[in-house]
C-alpha cells in the first residue's frame, strides 16, 4: 500500500489493514523554529513511521488525550524537549507529543507477550529502562534515572497516526466507552491514584477529609472520584459556583470558591508582621469555609495539590496535624514557600508525587474498566485542531474535565474501528 493510499484512507477516517505498517504517517509536529503559542507551534507534517524494538508496541491511534505538558513542549520552556533529546543522542529534530491514547495494536516486538496485534488498548505515559538494575531489583521504576514521560520527554507520542510505546504501557481499553472518552483520563487518573494511595501512612482512609484543588479540572475530577470510592470525604476548591454541581455529581461532599479569598501567592517574609497577619487572616478564613463545607471543624488529613506557588502556604496551614500535602505540579509557579513551623511542630508532610508505575496505572484502569470512573470528557477536537485545543489550555479557557482529539477515529461516538 502506498503512502498516498494511506492518506486517502486517513482522510476517509478508515484504518489501514490490520498489521499493515506504512513507511510514513501523518502527525501534528512541533519544531524548535516554531516554539511559541500552541496554535502555531503544532503543524501537520508527514514523517517516517517509527521502528519498534523488541520490547515495544506500535499502536494505531484512534484518539488522543490532551494534557498541559504539551503546552510546555510547544512553548519550548521551561525545557526544550527536542534539544534535550538531541543532547542524549536521539537524531529526530522534531517532537510528536501526546501522553494519552486509545488505539489498536498493529505490531509488537519479539519479546512482547502482554499484547498482540489487534488488541484495543489505552496507553499510560510511564516509560523506563525495563532492564535497569534498580528496576530488575524490584524498586519502584518511578525512582529510576531512566524514567520518562512518553509523549513529552520521549518522542513519538499520540498526536500521530501511529505511536511507539513500551509494551507494558498498553492496558486493556474499556470498550463501553468511546475511543475519545477512553483516551482522556489515564494520565490524570493514574497521577491522582498514586497521590492518594502510594504514600503510607497517608493513604486515603475511610472518613478522611481530602481537600482537592482545581476540583473541576482533569486532575481534580479524577481525584474526587478516587477519594470518594475509597470512602473519603472530598472537598473541592473551584473558581466559580457554576462548577459546584459538576463536582458534587463526582462525589464532592463540599465546595469552596477560591475567588472569595484574596491572600493567594507566596508567603510574606516572616519579619513583615503586617503582611503575615494579612496572610494568616486569609488562610484562617479559607479554613473556616472548608469547615463549613465539611459540616464540622475537621481539617483535611490529605491535601491534593497541583497549583503550587499560589496555594502551598494555605495548604500547609489548613492541613491536619500529622497530615500530608501531596503535590504533582506547579501550575501557578514553582517557587512555593512553606512556614516550617507547621512542618516540624505539627509534624505535617509535604510529599512530591509524579505520575504512576505499572501497578498504579493498571489499578486506576481497572476502575475505568469496571465503570466506576467517569472520564469527564468535556470536548472532542478534530486532528487538525490539535494546536487550537492546546491554545485553549494555554489561555486557561478550556472546559472543565478532560479533552480529547480524534486521530484515527473518523467521528465521535465510535467504540469499534469501523
Amino acid at each position: 500500500m502506498t503512502t498516498d493510499t494511506l492518506k486517502d484512507l486517513y482522510e476517509l477516517g478508515e484504518a489501514p489493514p490490520l498489521g499493515h505498517i506504512p513507511t510514513r504517517m501523518h502527525a501534528q509536529v512541533i519544531r524548535q523554529s516554531r516554539f511559541g503559542e500552541p496554535h502555531s507551534a503544532f503543524q501537520p507534517e508527514v514523517v517516517p513511521t517509527p521502528a519498534i524494538g523488541p520490547d515495544d508496541a506500535l499502536v494505531y491511534v484512534m484518539a488522543a488525550g490532551v494534557n498541559y505538558n504539551n503546552v510546555w513542549a510547544a512553548l519550548g520552556r521551561p525545557v526544550d524537549v527536542i534539544g534535550a533529546r538531541n543532547k542524549g543522542g536521539e537524531p529526530e529534530d522534531f517532537h510528536i507529543g501526546g501522553s494519552d491514547a486509545s488505539g489498536i495494536v498493529y505490531a509488537v516486538g519479539d519479546n512482547v507477550t502482554n499484547v498482540k496485534v489487534g488488541d484495543e488498548v489505552v496507553i499510560h505515559c510511564g516509560s523506563w529502562d525495563i532492564r535497569a538494575p534498580e528496576v530488575l531489583a524490584g524498586e519502584d521504576p518511578m525512582f529510576s534515572p531512566s524514567y520518562k514521560i512518553w509523549g513529552y520527554e520521549t518522542n513519538w507520542g499520540s498526536f500521530a497516526q501511529f505511536t511507539k510505546v513500551q509494551a507494558h504501557q498498553c492496558m486493556p481499553r474499556a470498550k463501553h466507552l468511546t475511543w475519545e472518552a477512553s483516551a482522556a483520563p489515564s494520565l490524570v487518573g493514574a497521577t491522582a491514584y498514586r497521590m492518594l494511595t502510594a504514600w503510607p501512612p497517608h493513604n486515603v482512609r475511610h472518613g478522611d477529609v481530602v481537600l482537592i484543588w482545581g476540583g473541576a479540572g482533569g486532575l481534580g475530577s479524577m481525584a474526587i472520584q478516587i477519594a470518594s470510592l475509597l470512602g473519603a470525604r472530598p472537598v473541592a476548591v473551584v473558581s466559580s459556583e457554576s462548577k459546584y454541581d459538576f463536582c458534587r455529581k463526582l462525589g464532592a461532599v463540599g465546595l469552596v470558591n477560591r475567588k472569595d479569598f484574596h491572600h493567594w501567592g507566596r508567603l510574606p517574609d516572616w519579619e513583615d508582621a503586617d503582611s503575615m497577619n494579612t496572610f494568616t487572616a486569609g488562610a484562617r478564613a479559607f479554613g473556616k469555609a472548608l469547615w463549613d463545607a465539611v459540616g464540622e471543624r475537621k481539617n483535611p488529613r490529605i491535601v491534593f495539590e497541583h497549583p503550587g506557588q499560589d496555594t502551598i502556604p494555605t495548604s500547609i496551614f489548613v492541613c491536619e496535624t500529622g497530615g500530608m500535602v501531596v503535590i504533582c505540579a506547579g501550575t501557578t509557579g514553582y517557587n512555593a514557600d512553606v512556614d516550617l513551623r507547621y512542618l516540624w511542630m505539627r509534624q505535617k508532610r509535604l510529599q512530591g508525587s509524579h505520575f504512576a508505575n505499572d501497578d498504579q496505572a493498571y489499578a486506576f484502569n481497572e476502575l475505568v474498566l469496571a465503570g466506576k470512573i467517569d472520564p469527564c470528557l468535556s470536548r472532542t477536537f478534530r486532528f487538525d485542531e490539535t494546536g487550537d485545543c492546546h491554545q485553549l489550555m494555554f489561555e486557561n479557557r478550556h472546559p472543565d474535565g478532560n479533552m480529547a482529539i480524534l486521530v484515527g477515529a473518523p467521528r465521535p461516538g465510535m467504540t469499534t474501528p469501523g
